[in-house]
């Protein structure tokens, strides 16, 4: 920290000749007192390890751009209420000093709400320890919370602002406020305060709403400037008449130009035309405009922070100009293409695709689980209890009780008010009998006595980040009802897989027998053997249904082969070891294959539909 405050009283010295503005009168921003014209790339940094973020950064320059767009997730800086973390992976400031240090100015979207197709719209999952809480929204159960994050984060960030030296040059406001149902102008009021605040009178505040009026009109706010988002689909006159009813004078600026799209769990891979992009790039930036592409790299949703709509988005290679392992495509070739008609492209190569390898196949054996996944025993209770009441807001819960009374034929077990959030795997004595599933999946049959144990593991496949339903609670949310039965007396185990894996306490069975199919959930771990290499791969669970993977102690995120697209999961380079052996994790929900291997391939693989 010592360093970034010593660049500040630096870059002070010469701050007072820096300003950027709005120029109402020409209709454009102003940087240091002339016309400016930004292009800029989204680019997620908590989405793409730190080690990579300089490669990234520079191909995005190379290509021509002059900023970068960044979301800031709230939820990735304060998992736990009260305790931020800025380290490592989530070290906001060293990001933004690496994209100064290449040349790139930064469109700051600090939230608090951001969506970003990222878990609960990037809002804490501990903020639904209220039950009546409403989100993004005046009350103060909410406000309070958020308001002490922003002055955490916007304290950091008033050094970065372009005219204190930084390279901040505007700052979002919410987030697409107006597609929210609260429409909740003293929201919006108090958060405007809030950065004044704590950014100053000078930094560039400015609202992002979709392309209709209904949302301009909710998501606007006297003295936040008004942008638009629209992509290839749209009519960019009538988008920008729309914004100009907002924005009578001022610049005209598309803050997520959609260079591709999301994906989710068994829909085709989302993409969008290379030549319909660059196109309706060049006649935005002919008019003037200024122009952000959503996404420039999509990156990765690691661990558990994919957000969810109907169904989980599963990962946010988003087609863009740089793919998920940030490799220049095609599309990128074709924006720099653009781009060279309106500014000086940086002189030097495209930096080259990070290498590649195929590490081959690994065999993996059955792990013993014991009690190693829940250390601190079980929390009891008449009545199942959500993931949010014991403060496991990620991953896995096992719910455990027993048969209430013989039942010899096949009896419904049933969730009557679709409170299964969001899958869930059920066992009697061990023996796997099948899921129920949010929404789709609601009533099962089950057999046994009286007596017998009755274990069902739920996993939460990540909060809903847009729309209404964000307060988007996990776990059993509800009771369930056998035959005539309410189930009752339930010990709670929230389980800590990634604690586990971290520390080795999942050791394989090392009589490598056979599984049988249809076992439900069990965990698998093999070894991949040192090469002398870490480059980047892809691994492939052909025959696996849907679980999570780890390799060493980093959780890669859900596969879910049998309803695709996504084949293949990402493994960066630097999460291997080129001298040791790299631990392989691998935790299969509902059937692993009988030759329980896995593949690491040299490119990624999706599912032909």
């Amino acid at each position: 920290m010592d360093f970034y405050y010593y660049c500040y009283f630096v870059i002070m010295l010469i701050a007072d000749s820096r300003s950027f503005s709005i120029d109402y009168k020409n209709n454009c921003f102003q940087k240091d007192g002339k016309p400016f014209q930004y292009i800029s790339g989204s680019i997620h940094y908590s989405r793409i390890p730190r080690e990579y973020w300089k490669d990234r950064l520079l191909k995005m320059y190379m290509t021509g751009l002059n900023a970068i767009q960044v979301y800031v997730p709230w939820n990735f800086h304060e998992t736990v209420q009260g305790v931020f973390n800025f380290a490592g992976d989530r070290d906001l400031e060293y990001f933004l000093n690496l994209a100064n240090q290449t040349g790139l100015l930064v469109i700051l979207r600090p939230g608090p709400y951001i969506c970003a197709e990222w878990e609960m719209g990037g809002l804490p999952a501990w903020l639904l320890q209220k039950p009546n809480i409403i989100l993004r929204s005046a009350d103060t159960e909410y406000l309070k919370p958020a308001s002490e994050w922003l002055a955490v984060l916007l304290t950091k960030m008033r050094p970065w602002l372009y005219q204190n030296g930084g390279n901040i040059i505007s700052v979002q406001v919410e987030n697409e406020y107006g597609s929210y149902f609260a429409c909740d102008y003293n929201y919006m009021r108090h958060l405007h305060t809030v950065f004044r605040l704590f950014l100053g009178e000078d930094v560039i505040l400015f609202t992002t709403d979709g392309n209709t009026d209904k949302e301009m009109i909710c998501g606007t706010l006297e003295g936040l400037y008004a942008t638009i988002d629209f992509g290839t689909d749209t009519n960019i006159t009538a988008a920008f008449i729309r914004q100009r009813r907002f924005e009578p004078k001022g610049p005209l600026v598309n803050s997520e130009f959609y260079t591709g799209w999301l994906d989710h769990w068994g829909d085709k891979h989302a993409s969008v035309e290379t030549v319909k992009v660059s196109k309706m790039l060049g006649e935005m930036l002919f008019m003037g405009a200024s122009v952000n592409m959503y996404m420039f790299e999509g990156g990765t949703n690691f661990g558990y922070w994919n957000g969810k709509s109907a169904i989980s988005v599963y990962f946010y290679d988003y087609n863009a100009p740089l793919s998920e392992a940030g490799d220049p495509t095609d599309k990128l070739l074709a924006i720099r293409d653009v781009i060279k008609n309106f500014r000086d492209i940086p002189v030097g190569p495209m930096p080259p695709a990070t290498p590649k390898f195929a590490y081959g196949f690994v065999t993996l054996q059955k792990v013993s689980l014991l009690d190693t996944l829940s250390p601190q025993g079980p929390v009891r209770s008449q009545y199942p209890l959500a993931f949010e009441e014991i403060k496991q807001y990620y991953g896995f819960m096992l719910y455990r009780t027993t048969l209430p009374r013989d039942v010899p034929e096949p009896t419904p077990l049933i969730s009557p008010l679709n409170g299964i959030h969001d899958c869930a795997y059920v066992s009697v004595n061990g023996v796997y009998q099948g899921l129920m599933e949010r929404d789709t999946a609601l009533v099962m049959n089950v057999t046994g006595q009286q007596g017998d144990q009755l274990d069902i593991l739920v996993e939460n496949m990540g909060r809903v980040n847009f729309g209404s339903y964000i307060n988007d609670k996990k776990g059993l949310l509800g009771n369930l009802i056998l035959g005539n039965d309410v189930l009752t007396d339930w010990s709670i185990y929230p389980l800590d897989i990634d604690t586990a894996v971290a520390n080795g306490w999942l050791q394989a069975d090392q009589s490598g027998s056979a599984m049988e199919a249809g076992d439900g959930p069990m965990i698998y771990s093999g070894t991949l053997k040192s090469t002398g290499l870490a480059w980047d791969t892809f691994v492939k669970l052909n025959g696996w249904n849907k679980g999570q993977v780890w390799v060493n102690e980093v959780n890669l995120g859900r596969y879910w082969t049998q309803r695709g697209p996504q084949q293949t999961l990402y493994v960066p380079g630097p999460f291997l070891s080129a001298t040791q052996p790299n631990n392989i994790t691998v935790l299969e929900l509902e059937r692993a294959p009988s030759h329980r291997r896995i593949l690491f391939m040299d490119r990624p693989q999706y599912k032909k539909q």
